[in-house]
């Protein structure tokens, strides 16, 4: 029978018929098995997702929320690389139904395919939500002095604007402790300059502060100077004078000058000691004096100054007249001898010792002449005999010419008008 039925065309095309309709449903699950495969096993990391925070941002201020996170993402791979790709989805934190304290919250996501398996890191974060407060602070300039050629000070430092406004969460505005600027530059700064400088809000330890900050460059202005120093000006008579001449007094108007150097040698400067040749005095009268420069020092306020000599000329051998005060009787002129008065030497360099050879005890005798009533007021104390050894640059053995700061109205004569001494290294 069954060889009746397939000698039948109609049997035979029934056959073929139902092989090609289960070669194709057979073929067609096979590949919706390997399809379904592929896609399910898609993988993919999106790092730094910006995340977005909403809340009310004129009255308060947010803490705690990460501006990125990375995002896993697992679905069809389709869908992976379109997202991958155009990112047109958004992460958020919504805050607005918040009050002020601190949250747990979920970091939520939008347009974002349901086929897709989302994982984010993290997921939840903590915030803190505060009252926002604005607050004026004074900005403090800054400046390296080492960056100032050497002699020179920052004098002053001045801000503009000097007060800035700072807003930012309330916590954060109670806890700034420093509001700061910094001026800089190359080494070897010698005048005043003014930049522009951002501002630091910084808390007790120095640590920046994440603030708003109204604006956030000011303008730094440094005022330079050359170091300087007011020092008195003391004349002292040297060399001696005439025959028949008696110096009565050296006077000045320029009492002070200004020097300027480097600050630890103008510290060790407390007066210029100025050198006036009387010896070639003949009459009262004044005289210009070359100011001399300390060993350092770079320049002076003033290089010359003009000296007053006031001067009695003698007749024969009459004696020194006293000119301040008018002459009365009984008074007398007397002479009266001041020995083993010492011999200071100044300015001569640390890096050397000094030892004198002539004289070798280092003292001198002072004659003088005056009214009686004086030379009885007078004792050694009141003569300063030195030498200005500044200018000595090497050892050996140096003459230096002797100076003398005494009383006016005083006639006086020196044993010796010069030392010697010997120069060696300290």
């Amino acid at each position: 029978m069954v060889d009746k039925l397939m000698d039948r065309p109609w049997f035979l095309r029934f056959t073929a018929l139902a092989l090609a309709i289960i070669l194709f449903f057979s073929v067609q699950a096979e590949n919706e098995k390997k399809t379904s495969s592929t896609i399910g096993d898609t993988h993919d990391i999106l790092r730094d997702v910006p995340v977005e925070v909403l809340f009310d941002n004129e009255n308060s201020v947010v803490t705690g929320v990460p501006k990125t996170v990375n995002m896993s993402i697992d679905g069809p791979s389709s869908l992976v690389q379109s997202t991958k790709l155009l990112r047109d989805f958004t992460l958020k934190v919504d805050l607005r139904d918040k009050t002020m304290g601190k949250h747990t919250v979920k970091i939520d996501t939008e347009n974002l395919s349901d086929k897709l398996d989302v994982r984010l890191e993290p997921a939840y974060v903590d915030v803190v939500i505060e009252e926002k407060v604005t607050k004026t602070f004074p900005v403090d300039p800054e400046f390296n002095e080492r960056l100032l050629a050497e002699g020179y000070n920052a004098v002053k430092k001045k801000v503009e604007p000097a007060s800035i406004q700072v807003t930012g969460a309330k916590s954060v505005v109670e806890a700034i402790s420093f509001v700061k600027v910094s001026a800089t530059g190359d080494p070897g700064i010698n005048k005043s300059f003014e930049q522009k400088a951002r501002v630091r809000v910084l808390d007790r330890d120095l640590n920046k502060l994440n603030v708003t900050i109204d604006p956030e460059e000011v303008t730094v202005k440094v005022e330079v100077k050359e170091n300087s120093k007011e020092v008195p000006v003391v004349l002292n008579q040297r060399g001696f004078p005439g025959e028949n001449i008696v110096i009565d007094s050296l006077f000045t108007d320029t009492k002070m000058v200004t020097l300027y150097g480097p600050q630890k040698t103008l510290e060790t400067i407390d007066e210029l000691q100025v050198d006036v040749d009387i010896s070639k005095v003949k009459e009262s009268g004044m005289v210009e004096v070359n100011l001399p420069k300390p060993k350092g020092v770079s320049k002076l306020s003033e290089e010359k100054i003009k000296v007053n000599i006031s001067v009695t000329v003698l007749n024969g051998e009459d004696p020194p007249p006293d000119v301040s005060m008018e002459p009365t009787d009984g008074e007398k002129d007397v002479t009266k001898e001041f020995k083993n008065i010492p011999v200071a030497v100044k300015g001569l360099d640390e890096k050397f010792s000094s030892t004198f050879l002539k004289p070798a005890n280092g003292v001198v005798d002072v004659t003088v002449t005056a009214k009686e009533d004086v030379i009885q007021s007078l004792d050694s104390s009141d003569f300063d005999i030195s030498v200005d050894a500044s200018g000595t640059d090497q050892e050996g053995e140096h003459s230096y010419p002797l100076s003398v700061a005494g009383p006016d109205n005083i006639a006086w004569k020196l044993s010796q008008d010069e030392v010697t001494l010997e120069i060696r290294l300290a």
